[in-house]
């Protein structure tokens, strides 16, 4: 169930709220537990609430509640929904601040989680933080996108101010920066129809097991932010643009009320962010060398956004078996479509069952390569990506070369036909045991000169395939081109 707080305290929120009641069907309860000042009386649900019923995203339960306290000051708001006069009960799996945003930043719509690296001085806790809600986060960000009016800019804020204590994941969503944008209805009905899209949403990306069993016990692509700014347009954009989500964002401004980051109190606020998070990776935008050796030691890894791309559709325990037979996505080994899971159809065998005893290494042809890539980058790229498992490469990722992992020996064969192919474009090719002969019939400068053609354009004619006349005498194209042979191993 999605739970909805609206505070009474706060005018974008009320408005937000009203918004929303107009988005989607509701209908009204009372809730005679619990004072109207702390979410009782009027409560409003959305949605199939009885426990048999299916759900989908347009049917999965909503409930809205308003309280007279500003959000940041409430504690274990979560308590206060799932209950009516009238049943049935339900307890919450995601909980949305709708809220207002402050600020000298214009027209603006946000989203963040909640907490504090330091002293809290709005609300919350020291050193503490309210549970992330990283995959509904980078949903929500992406609703906000979809909704917003054509003046408002979208955009993600670090972890701050409270509440810390909330019962559920959670997340302000926000409506700003100002008077003008609170009280403006195109502004609040964004927010509400971005809230109302997070609907049967989880709060967390799957876990990834190694057995693909959803057992719930592996990693989840979830992140630390570490640095920055206030507003984290780079955690945002990782949010937005690959598979991964991002939990709590400790910004540069907060790491400074951390006295000493590998301190028992230092590691005890960092170890918080990760289970708040449910993130093992952290993310770092700057430097922060003192935090990254706090949170290794924690047992923590920090990861390059070249990392967090270049793993996006590859499951985390087939990046683990790679990176150990090839090396680190760091040093330069990129994955192939063979370890995606994004590529569509299903992979035979399930790259998921292969242990780092199954994978296949084995040279490129660098010869040949170096020659594909030379009549076309692009398509030498996609030959190998497309048999590949991994690979390793030079120029900081930009050119194949080196080592492959493959699922099995006809996947290199593959390869082979795939570069073939590129070859075909400048050469007639025949493939022999262990190698790709080349031919081409080429232009011949030195049997040019012998004939008494100058260099020149009369040369470049010739190059071209036209007959050029010399003192009288024609000389055809083909008197001046020769045959040559080139042999590119396949196998090194």
């Amino acid at each position: 169930m999605l739970a909805v707080v609206v505070s009474r305290a706060d005018s974008a929120s009320l408005h937000i709220g009203e918004r929303l009641r107009e988005v989607a069907d509701w209908t009204e309860h009372d809730d005679p537990t619990r004072p109207d000042a702390d979410g009782g009386g009027t409560v409003y649900r959305s949605g199939r609430w009885a426990a048999d019923a299916a759900e989908d995203d347009r049917g999965a339960p909503i409930e809205l509640r308003e309280f007279d306290a500003l959000h940041l000051e409430t504690e274990g708001v979560a308590d206060a929904f799932g209950r009516v006069a009238e049943g049935p009960e339900r307890s919450p799996d995601l909980l949305v601040f709708a809220s207002r945003h402050a600020g000298e930043t214009g027209p603006l719509l946000t989203a963040h989680h909640t907490g504090n690296v330091g002293p809290a001085e709005f609300g919350g806790a020291d050193g503490a933080f309210a549970r992330a809600c990283p995959n509904a986060h980078r949903r929500v960000l992406d609703a906000l996108a979809e909704h917003a009016p054509p003046d408002y800019e979208v955009g993600m804020e670090c972890t701050h101010h409270g509440p810390t204590d909330v019962g559920a994941p959670s997340m302000f969503v926000e409506l700003g920066s100002g008077e003008e944008q609170w009280d403006d209805p195109a502004g609040a009905r964004a927010v509400a129809r971005a809230i109302r899209d997070l609907r049967g949403v989880d709060p967390d990306l799957p876990a990834e097991s190694a057995d693909d069993s959803g057992s719930g016990t592996g990693e989840r692509r979830h992140l630390v932010g570490v640095g920055g700014g206030h507003y984290a347009p780079r955690f945002e954009r990782v949010a937005r643009e690959t598979d991964w989500a991002v939990g709590h964002v400790a910004a540069d401004w907060a790491l400074d009320e951390l006295d000493d980051p590998g301190s028992e109190a230092g590691r005890a606020v960092l170890r918080a962010a990760f289970e708040e998070s449910a993130a093992t990776r952290s993310l770092v935008d700057g430097e922060a060398p003192a935090v990254e050796r706090a949170v290794a030691d924690l047992g923590y890894r920090v990861v390059s956004e070249t990392w967090v791309r270049e793993t996006t559709g590859v499951p985390l325990p087939v990046v683990a078996t790679l990176e150990s037979v090839l090396g680190p996505v760091e040093t330069g080994v990129r994955f192939g479509d063979r370890a995606r899971v994004d590529g569509g159809g299903d992979p035979d065998p399930d790259p998921l069952e292969l242990s780092a005893e199954d994978v296949v290494v084995a040279s490129l042809p660098s010869a040949l390569l170096a020659e594909t890539q030379g009549i076309d980058a692009e398509a030498t790229r996609a030959a190998v990506e497309a048999a590949t498992l991994a690979f390793e490469t030079t120029e900081n990722g930009a050119r194949a070369g080196g080592r492959a992992a493959f699922v099995a020996p006809a996947d290199r064969e593959s390869l082979v036909t795939g570069l073939a192919a590129v070859l075909e474009r400048e050469y007639e090719v025949e493939r022999v045991e262990g190698a790709l002969i080349a031919r081409e019939r080429a232009f011949d400068p030195e049997c040019a000169r012998t004939l008494g053609v100058p260099e020149g354009p009369k040369f470049g004619r010739l190059a071209d395939g036209q007959s050029v006349e010399v003192d009288g005498e024609e000389i055809p194209p083909e008197t001046v081109h020769i045959e040559r042979e080139h042999r590119f191993p396949t196998e090194e």
